[in-house]
């Protein structure tokens, strides 16, 4: 096995060696950091049904924690709902926020592993920009990433995967995330 000081993911090489000199190429930017990049990844996970039982925040959490190879943390109700029997501070769902090496790692296995196992995936949507250059990202089921044994899932649940760039616009965020491989469906009309 490689040292692991030495060790730089393939994207991130990527990003380096040829997205950023395309991207400056593309927009003309003034300085080499005016070049948009991947600040940190976000995954979310809503488990409305804890409510009933509070096991499911512990799978949840485990779930998050074995596809991304970070401790995922519980996130807590904020307010009280009663029409959902909901109080404040309970348990409701679990996020992981991914940055440097795990990101890139995370972001290499969604494009090359778990999108194309989709079932009738034809590219993901380029609707899922905010207008300040992030993207956000829905998975329906957790079972498209490998790490994830189908026959220990009792429950099959979504995500939101939200990619948080430094981009200025969402053609600029669009660009960069193309230029590392999403399978974004169609061409976008900018």
């Amino acid at each position: 096995m490689a040292n692991s000081n030495t060790y730089v993911p393939r994207l991130k090489e990527k990003y380096y060696q040829e997205i950023v000199p395309a991207l400056n190429e593309r927009f003309s930017y003034k300085s080499i950091m005016q070049v948009p990049k991947i600040e940190k990844i976000c995954i979310n996970k809503g488990i409305g049904v804890a409510v009933a039982d509070k096991k499911l925040i512990d799978v949840g959490v485990e779930e998050l924690s074995t596809i991304t190879g970070q401790k995922a943390v519980p996130t807590i109700a904020k307010k009280s709902v009663s029409n959902f029997k909901l109080r404040e501070g309970m348990p409701i769902g679990a996020k992981v926020t991914l940055r440097g090496n795990l990101m890139y790692e995370f972001l290499d296995r969604l494009m090359s592993v778990a999108l194309p196992r989709v079932r009738d995936f034809r590219g993901i949507s380029d609707k899922g920009f905010d207008g300040r250059g992030n993207y956000t990202l829905g998975v329906k089921e957790q079972i498209i990433f490998p790490e994830i044994s189908i026959d220990k899932v009792s429950r099959i649940s979504g995500m939101d995967i939200t990619f948080v760039t430094t981009a200025k616009s969402d053609e600029e965020s669009y660009e960069l995330l193309k230029s590392f491989g999403m399978p974004f469906a169609g061409s976008r009309n900018s």
